[in-house]
């Protein structure tokens, strides 16, 4: 929240405990220019995805979400952690733990491993092009 006054970027938190909220939120937010969205990886989003995918869609609201499993329901875009990445590396910690260590003696681990998702299909329909170069660089291309 701190870096984007100085990149000129507004944010316009929308709060989200049901689907009303949802949909008078980007209703409302769709109405300035220029616009993105950015799902929060929390609840909310979480329990009102299919509402918040399809109010992007219908605004044409480019979007990134905190999940791939919104972006193969139809959402435009996924960049975060690798969850399975984070599933195997947990698995080790367990095995450690297993083994006699303290759980209080092992380190954080920060994530390492992303993935970049596009929705291919998506993108056409709300008449987004995604540069080539962008394309190369995804993990996952869903068409």
């Amino acid at each position: 929240m701190q870096v984007a006054p100085r990149l000129s970027v507004e944010l316009t938190p929308i709060r989200v405990r049901n689907a009303a909220d949802v949909q008078a939120g980007i209703d409302q937010f769709a109405a300035k220019p220029d616009g993105g969205l950015i799902a929060a990886a929390e609840p909310g989003a979480i329990n009102n995805r299919a509402t918040i995918i399809a109010a992007a869609a219908r605004h044409r609201l480019p979007a990134v979400y905190p999940f791939r499993f919104f972006v193969a329901q139809g959402g435009l875009a996924f960049y975060g952690i690798d969850l399975n990445d984070q599933y195997r590396r947990a698995a080790t910690y367990v095995h450690r733990i297993l083994k006699g260590a303290n759980p209080a003696d092992l380190p954080v681990q920060a994530p390492d491993k992303f993935q970049f998702v596009i929705n291919l299909k998506t993108a056409k329909a709300q008449d987004i092009e995604i540069p080539p170069l962008l394309l190369t660089r995804a993990d996952e291309v869903i068409e």
